[in-house]
């Protein structure tokens, strides 16, 4: 299976994508949603096989979802707990 799939980031939420079938663009995507994800602003348009590799996910994931529900969404990868750490309270040196 292959389709063209349009892209789409989220305002909101860095590193949040919706990927959808070119076709369809939104329509199949839930309001409830689209509300939480923001505007959706269009990254760019690509064709999607099994074989083709994504940065986060395989693409036979975002491909069923599409079929199945109308969309992918990608979510922002983990924050690595190190970075979280420069961000509290360091009682030691009272550093925040």
């Amino acid at each position: 299976m292959k389709k063209i799939c349009s892209v789409f980031k989220s305002p909101r939420k860095d590193e949040m994508y919706l990927y959808v079938d070119k076709m369809d663009q939104l329509k199949r995507v839930p309001e409830a949603l689209l509300d939480m994800f923001g505007q959706p602003v269009h990254v760019f348009d690509m064709l999607l096989t099994p074989e083709k590799e994504l940065a986060r996910v395989e693409a036979d994931k975002v491909l069923n979802d599409i079929l199945e529900k109308g969309f992918f969404l990608q979510m922002p990868p983990p924050k690595d707990d190190y970075m979280l750490d420069l961000h509290q309270d360091r009682p030691e040196t009272g550093v925040r």
